[in-house]
């Protein structure tokens, strides 16, 4: 039920001319909910208010949450639902409308794909606790335009190889490619982008060749364009990263990820379709490009010379001795040291801290595996 605030909003919008579709996007309500508060002489009284009991041990929880600028129902409802909770969305959704804020939105109509031709990627990132420190996550969110099924990867970095990698990942997860993939200007994809001239990454090229897709740059200042990954990206940050804040690494990262794209988001209901991202893949799928027999190489190859301190860093922080160079190749999340002549060569090395020999040899310090080449 809306407020009385509401009300005289919609009378007072309605008599200066405004359209039924604007009242109901500024109020924040359905067009069927205008047009009846349009027939009320005067603001009708509430009727729900004795429906709250149930909630009612719980606003100011629900407060809190709020106020950290929690504005997702489903995270709340769960949470609430863990602490004893017996009522049902509805009676949430009353009590968090009025307090929305009202913001004016920009008309933009929306741009729909055939199954298959469109991939939208883009990145976020959130600050959470990850081995028992606070540290930076990076995302990459890859969605289908037709079906809004997703895939993330997380990531230290939101470099090139990171960012291939993501996209590696999403068509291995999809079992398929698309016809095109849009992106943001970052330098991992696009060098540059002057009124519609775009000089993309060579490195992208390559990518977009293995999997005979188009690459495809969003005008500067108008990353609305690929408003379905932008939405998703706040998804994840308003959803996932609020249910899960702390991880062991990011391996344990990119696990509870995948646990949850298949758990929620795959089955979340999409309103203008009254489909979930699982059905409307369905269709979708048999639309995608067959994978080509290999993955696409994202490993790079750097020398880095050993600081005083005994540590490199090719991306995460790598001991060796000091004062010495030592090749590093790195693959996604992994890592390998190829030369460094106080390694052992031909063994693999994992965990934190772990020594590869006794003295002064190289040692992850982030968990991650190490393979000594030989």
């Amino acid at each position: 039920m809306l407020s009385r605030e509401d009300f005289y909003m919609i009378k007072q919008m309605r008599k200066q001319g405004a359209y039924i579709i604007d009242i109901a996007t500024q109020v924040g309500c359905s067009e069927r909910t205008v047009r009846r508060y349009l027939k009320y002489p005067e603001p009708p009284a509430r009727k729900t208010r004795h429906k709250m009991a149930k909630l009612k041990p719980f606003m100011d929880y629900i407060d809190t949450r709020l106020a950290e600028n929690v504005w997702n129902g489903e995270v709340i409802l769960a949470e609430i639902k863990a602490m004893g909770y017996t009522g049902g969305r509805s009676m949430l959704r009353y009590y968090i409308q009025p307090k929305r804020k009202m913001r004016p939105s920009k008309k933009t109509v929306r741009f729909e794909t055939q199954p298959g031709y469109q991939l939208q990627h883009d990145w976020g990132e959130v600050e959470v606790e990850v081995a028992g420190q606070r540290c930076k996550v990076n995302f990459a969110v890859n969605t289908l335009g037709f079906s809004r099924r997703f895939h993330v990867f997380a990531a230290p970095k939101q470099d090139a190889e990171h960012t291939y990698e993501s996209l590696v990942r999403a068509f291995r997860y999809f079992g398929g490619s698309v016809k095109t993939v849009l992106v943001d200007n970052q330098k991992a994809a696009v060098l540059k982008n002057n009124n519609g001239k775009v000089v993309f990454n060579s490195g992208f090229l390559l990518l977009a060749d293995h999997y005979d897709f188009l690459p495809r740059a969003c005008r500067p200042r108008r990353a609305r364009t690929k408003g379905k990954v932008e939405r998703m990206v706040k998804y994840l940050k308003e959803n996932f990263f609020v249910r899960y804040r702390r991880f062991d690494s990011f391996a344990h990262v990119n696990q509870q990820l995948g646990q949850w794209m298949g758990d929620v988001a795959d089955k979340r209901e999409l309103r203008q379709f009254r489909q979930t991202p699982e059905q409307r893949f369905a269709l979708e799928q048999e639309h995608l490009q067959p994978l080509p027999d290999t993955d696409f190489d994202t490993s790079y190859f750097d020398i880095r010379h050993v600081s005083w301190d005994s540590y490199i860093d090719p991306g995460t922080a790598l001991r060796a001795g000091a004062g010495t160079s030592a090749a590093v190749a790195g693959y996604g999340l992994r890592y390998q040291l190829l030369r460094h002549p106080s390694c052992v060569l031909g063994q693999l090395y994992r965990g934190w801290q772990q020594s590869l020999q006794r003295s002064r040899n190289a040692v992850w310090s982030a968990g991650l595996d190490t393979h000594i080449a030989g």
